[in-house]
């Protein structure tokens, strides 16, 4: 067999073969989700994120977390943050209005990438396809936590650490919880009580907490703060309604929910929107 066929029967395996994909980039948009398998960061044209104006009762907390991540995207010192807390209180709205607020004063400078929790153990590989850009990049997992014999806490406390390669300088990694120190009370107690030496047992567990730099606590709300988010979103949507009225309707709408927090609030309003023939983009 001639050369000139060998090099054409190759050339026709050739094109026969799949193309690789490209590696994932994060240039591009200002959002991205990360899918593992295949490894690829998929764009976010329209990014689910409330006006960071429209987030009441959360002042501290605002500007801990919009301070930190513009220092990450001018280049200069950031911490990982934990935003823990009870449900429904804003810690995943405030992660996406901050990104949002940093991207408006400056355009293109961070790009935000959602991790789901299931993937976190995936989250080295994630680092190292963005290790290879110089765009600065938010990875994001929302409502983390870990169970009994869940052993992908190990491959996170390894990423906040950095390993032996370092934390890319251009990542920064943002998480929210219900859990303080992201597992359950009784995975802790019972590793103090089966463990040799119960102290240290108990420190491999809360210690994965300690990896971020900035912990940010959210509690549910007061009445005035419940009536001003109401307010608030209520004007924002433009539904024309009697003030009382307003408070008298939100506040059984509260009691039949049996909690007072931001989630509570929309879901009232929505209800209240739909009441009054008012549309809602989102």
């Amino acid at each position: 067999m001639d050369s000139l066929l060998l090099t054409r029967i190759a050339e026709a395996l050739e094109r026969l073969s799949p193309v690789a994909p490209p590696p994932p980039s994060p240039i591009g948009a200002d959002a991205f989700v990360w899918h593992p398998s295949p490894a690829r960061l998929s764009p976010v044209q329209k990014v689910a994120a409330v006006d960071i104006g429209l987030l009441k009762g959360i002042e501290s907390q605002k500007a801990l977390l919009v301070e930190n991540t513009m220092r990450f995207a001018r280049g200069l010192p950031a911490n990982n943050a934990m935003l823990w807390g009870a449900r429904g209180t804003g810690k995943s709205s405030l992660v996406k209005a901050a990104h949002a607020s940093v991207i408006a004063a400056e355009p293109g400078s961070i790009s935000l990438i959602e991790i789901a929790r299931e993937d976190i153990c995936t989250l080295p590989e994630l680092l190292n396809h963005l290790r290879n850009h110089s765009k600065k990049c938010l990875v994001f997992c929302d409502d983390l936590s870990f169970e009994r014999e869940d052993a992908d806490y190990k491959a996170l406390k390894s990423v906040l650490d950095g390993g032996i390669e370092g934390r890319p300088k251009n990542v920064i990694f943002y998480a929210t919880s219900n859990r303080r120190h992201l597992m359950p009370r009784d995975m802790i107690e019972n590793e103090k009580s089966s463990a040799v030496n119960p102290a240290e047992a108990v420190e491999e567990k809360v210690s994965l907490s300690d990896r971020f730099g900035l912990w940010i606590g959210f509690h549910n709300c007061d009445q005035p703060t419940f009536f001003a988010m109401v307010e608030s979103y209520a004007t924002a949507l433009g539904i024309q309604v009697d003030p009382d009225t307003l408070r008298r309707e939100a506040q059984a709408w509260q009691v039949g929910r049996g909690a007072r927090s931001g989630r509570v609030a929309w879901q009232f309003v929505l209800d209240l929107a739909a009441r009054h023939g008012v549309k809602v983009d989102s």
